[in-house]
């Protein structure tokens, strides 16, 4: 069976926010960010102890986790993964998502290869979970897709990432809000994001890529 990596299987099998166990006693103490190197989530009050680490920040939308692509494409492989624009932004669903009575498959639609979601044409994968469990089914490598390396990390040393706005912002930059998500956009929607990844010389060699890479 195909083994994910480390941060990956972290990443998918974490339950984000829920209140911390170290701050419960503080305000806006919700688990929104998730530590690469840690791999595991923490509240913005754990930032000190993460701050010299690449982080990933997680959003919710309609109650589901959701990264934005920017970030999540730094780290994996995200193609044939259906995008949602939000808030300008385009973001990716983390999980698979629950099953509605439209979303069952029929004839002639184009449906998630893993839980078979309703789609838009050309995408494969409702979330990352599902293109990940995908690969996995069929024993593709993962690390085909992952260009992060926990062990180019280990001195932290030549990281260059942005700090996470801090929770006295006026904007919380936690979770979309008041967000209407639409079909994907196909234009090249640009927008700041809070963490920025250095990974030059990421790479040793071209990485084999499955067809659905």
């Amino acid at each position: 069976m195909a083994k994910k990596p480390a941060w990956l299987q972290a990443l998918l099998s974490e339950t984000f926010f829920v209140s911390c166990e170290v701050h419960y006693n503080e305000k806006k103490n919700e688990k929104n960010s998730f530590c690469l190197i840690c791999c595991q989530s923490f509240c913005p009050h754990c930032l000190p102890s993460h701050h010299s680490h690449p982080q990933l920040q997680v959003r919710r939308y309609v109650y589901q986790d959701v990264i934005r692509l920017e970030d999540l494409k730094k780290l994996i492989g995200c193609s044939y993964i259906q995008p949602y624009t939000i808030n300008s932004a385009k973001a990716i669903f983390l999980k698979q998502r629950e099953q509605t009575r439209s979303s069952s498959k029929c004839p002639g639609n184009n449906t998630c290869f893993t839980c078979q979601r309703i789609l838009q044409e050309p995408f494969h994968f409702c979330s990352l979970s599902c293109k990940v469990d995908h690969m996995v089914y069929q024993g593709e490598d993962i690390s085909s897709i992952n260009w992060f390396d926990e062990s180019q990390f280990t001195q932290f040393q030549g990281l260059q990432m942005d700090q996470i706005t801090p929770m006295s912002s006026t904007e919380d930059p936690f979770e979309f809000q008041g967000s209407s998500c639409t079909s994907h956009d196909r234009g090249n929607s640009e927008y700041s994001h809070q963490i920025t990844l250095s990974f030059n010389s990421r790479r040793k060699g071209a990485p084999r890529r499955s067809p659905l890479v």
